[in-house]
């Protein structure tokens, strides 16, 4: 290991406090009340129930998302029998991983106890804390013996990661890289380098898909596994081959289809893989140093379909892509145990994953790579945000109808929004949003059609099913960089509004667009000249009912499009203004921020019409507004031209919209400490609520906040600009919005045309 990689690991592991991981409580505690209810006395309460009812556990404690990570340190990673204390950072590792991409808490436990029926009983004694037990970097053969025995004595879910999770991911990755060879399971002749926990659950998983036994030859340190050899363990004996002449890896990889590796690096050379049957797949897993290197086994065999355990290569073996998923599911139906049935709904719930349209936030993480199904992409990458709903929804599936499940899931839609708030990817607002624009999918057009950001964007959303794109641009120009990106354009339509070909709608739009106007001075030839521009042509279409609503921005100023916007499709009636707002997706809930990029200095009129703007929208959302007019200072406290502006309008809407939940003028702080805020000024209009929409009478402040959220990463979520006040959906993006922000704006534009969110 080079001193650099060395450096930063204890830096990392050491800085800012030792560790990878702590607890945090997640109940009140700064009263004595909340103490009193925390410990003696209150916790009596629930003692005595779990007492009377077991189950109620789940109910009362962290138990049913509480996983332990055991091991004692005899096989960790590629290191060894190091120990139980020295295979603690491997350990909180593992927990961070199941915390950061299923949510679950997770006790790491080193116990330094290498007899395999002690470990046991200790393992046994501390299981009612948790909801599921992840064995792990337990040394063969111990780790069969220990697994099998506490699988059968507990009624959580049990499962030794070495052995299964390996097993699933390249299960996936073997049934898909069949596919694409033109092979099936049931006749492909497989070689397994190794015979230890992984090789052995690996390929007994390979069996439950269809590999035939006589088809596989298995290899350990002295050679190929034959029934003539004497002393083979349980494991061993099952996949002894009875072709006896078979001495070596070079003997028995001639012809085969399929070469699995888990055992030590450089063991398959590139004479073997020539050797190899055509479009041979070759997984070779051992880390970090594969048996054959990926460059070795191509230069050998252009037709290899090829995986490694590293992330620097196409298709990486990675168990990340299964435990965190597999123990979600588990969990969330309270299982008894992981059997067979979930093993393989894993399995196939990853390997059918990898055969649809990669997520371009996906592309992006691996330095925007085109992904699609192929040689090489056929195992989904690890920070795919579908994962979490695929794999946990399959396990739970599978749990419930093979009768190891306790708790029932019936809403299967409802368990999918959990599972991605869970993820932070998107809470269920979101969801509920995406799930409107799906219900009545809309025409949207986009200005910027010759942007790789808007091609990608448009590709997602039609596949999607949240609109019915329509690209502004030179219809050859867009063709060529489709094929350059690999995207298909079938089903979007693109528009040149500057061709011959749409002279005719052109003078259609300019006409309407100068009986608009003429009051501003405008004529039909400077209109006509104006239907040039994409902006005016596409929000034209919309006024004209050609489109539902347009998305643009990317390339233009605001101030530009917000002129565009007034003198094409207008205002909502009886408003004055129109502005953008921003929602910020925040552990505590969804917050609103009003107006980041159209007005700069707000009146108190102004402040009054986009707070009632902003609340109509919010409510679209399912959500009661409960509105802060933010300043620097609280309720009069301060005499500055903003502070009173936002304090006159909070009188005007107190006094035209009584039944609106808003108050200012307020810092921030004020607004959003609801306990403070109330204990501090207990005659404020919002005393009780939590505030959910901050209104700004500056953009400058506006803009700042949300831009600051975005920036530091506070935020799970930042969406949006989401307009308020136009008479129809025109959107402006971020100038460097991404295909994720396009996607979502998307979906927002299809609210407005859909009226409010479904559901």
């Amino acid at each position: 290991m080079n001193s650099k990689l060395a450096e930063a690991a204890r830096k990392y592991h050491a800085l800012p406090q030792p560790g990878k991981i702590e607890v945090k409580p997640t109940k009140p505690y700064s009263t004595q009340n909340d103490l009193t209810l925390a410990y003696s006395p209150g916790v009596a309460i629930p003692c005595l129930d779990i007492q009377k009812n077991p189950s109620q556990a789940y109910d009362f404690t962290s138990k049913g998302n509480l996983v332990a990570v055991i091991s004692n340190g005899t096989a960790v990673l590629g290191l060894g029998d190091i120990g139980a204390l020295a295979g603690k950072p491997v350990m909180e590792g593992k927990g961070l991983l199941f915390k950061i991409y299923a949510g679950i808490d997770v006790f790491d436990i080193e116990i330094d106890e290498k007899d395999p029926d002690k470990f046991i009983e200790i393992v046994k004694s501390i299981a009612p804390t948790f909801g599921g037990i992840n064995l792990e970097d337990i040394k063969a053969p111990e780790c069969f013996h220990i697994e099998q025995t506490l699988k059968k004595e507990l009624s959580i879910p049990v499962m030794h990661d070495d052995q299964h999770g390996t097993a699933i991911i390249s299960s996936a990755g073997l049934l898909n890289a069949l596919k694409i060879a033109g092979k099936r399971i049931e006749e492909a002749r497989i070689v397994v380098s190794g015979a230890g926990a992984s090789a052995f659950s690996c390929t007994k998983l390979y069996e439950s898909f269809g590999a035939q036994r006589s088809n596989i030859v298995m290899i350990d340190s002295k050679g190929v596994i034959t029934k003539d050899r004497e002393g083979l363990s349980e494991e061993k004996a099952y996949f002894a081959t009875d072709r006896t002449e078979l001495k070596t890896l070079a003997d028995a990889i001639v012809g085969a289809d399929v070469f699995v590796g888990l055992s030590r690096p450089g063991v398959l050379t590139q004479d073997m893989v020539r050797k190899m049957a055509p479009n041979p797949i070759v997984f070779a897993l051992a880390n970090p140093d594969p048996e054959i290197t990926y460059e070795k086994a191509k230069e050998a065999r252009p037709d290899v379909l090829m995986a490694t355990g590293r992330s620097d290569y196409p298709n990486q073996i990675n168990n990340v892509i299964g435990f965190p998923y597999i123990f979600r599911g588990a969990l969330d139906v309270r299982a008894t145990a992981i059997n067979e049935e979930m093993k393989k709904a894993a399995t196939l719930a990853i390997a059918e994953l990898a055969s649809e349209p990669v997520p371009e936030e996906v592309s992006q993480a691996y330095g925007n790579v085109r992904l699609h199904f192929g040689p090489d992409y056929f195992i989904p990458k690890p920070v795919d945000p579908r994962l979490i709903v695929r794999v946990s929804t399959a396990v739970a599936r599978a749990a419930m109808a093979s009768s190891v499940a306790q708790k029932e899931i019936t809403d299967w839609e409802a368990y999918e929004g959990e599972l991605m708030a869970r993820l932070g990817q998107m809470n269920h607002l979101m969801r509920r949003l995406h799930d409107s624009a799906r219900q009545a999918p809309r025409t949207m057009v986009y200005a910027a059609g010759e942007s790789d950001t808007v091609l990608k964007a448009a590709v997602e959303v039609l596949y999607q099913g949240l609109a019915k794109p329509i690209i502004l641009g030179d219809e050859s120009h867009i063709q060529d960089m489709a094929k350059h990106d690999d995207l298909d354009l079938a089903g979007i339509q693109i528009i040149n509004h500057r061709s011959d070909a749409f002279k005719e709608t052109r003078h259609r739009y300019a006409q309407l667009y100068a009986e608009q106007n003429w009051r501003k001075g405008g004529t039909f030839r400077e209109a006509l000249d104006k239907m040039y521009d994409p902006n005016y042509f596409g929000m034209m279409m919309v006024q004209n009912q050609d489109a539902d609503g347009m998305l643009t921005g990317l390339y233009s100023n605001y101030s530009y499009l917000s002129e565009v916007a007034r003198s094409t499709v207008g205002l909502a009636p009886g408003h004055n203004h129109f502005a953008t707002m921003h929602l910020v997706t925040l552990k505590s809930g969804p917050l609103f921020l009003v107006d980041t990029l159209i007005n700069r200095n707000l009146s108190a009129e102004s402040l009054v019409d986009i707070s009632v703007l902003a609340a109509e929208k919010v409510r679209c959302f399912g959500l009661q507004p409960n509105i802060a007019l933010i300043s620097f200072s609280d309720f009069g406290s301060d005499d500055a031209e903003s502070s009173c502006e936002a304090r006159r309008a909070v009188a005007l809407l107190h006094e035209r919209y009584p039944d609106l939940s808003v108050d200012g003028e307020m810092q921030i702080q004020t607004a959003l400490q609801l306990a403070q805020r109330d204990a501090k000024y207990p005659q404020n209009k919002l005393k009780g609520k939590q505030v959910n929409v901050l209104v700004f009478p500056r953009l400058s402040a506006a803009n700042a906040c949300y831009q600051l959220l975005k920036a530091v990463g506070n935020a799970d979520e930042v969406v949006g600009p989401i307009q308020v006040g136009l008479a129809r959906p025109i959107y402006f993006a971020d100038h460097d919005a991404s295909v994720k922000d396009i996607v979502n704006i998307t979906a927002m534009a299809s609210l407005d045309s859909n009226a409010c969110i479904v559901g």
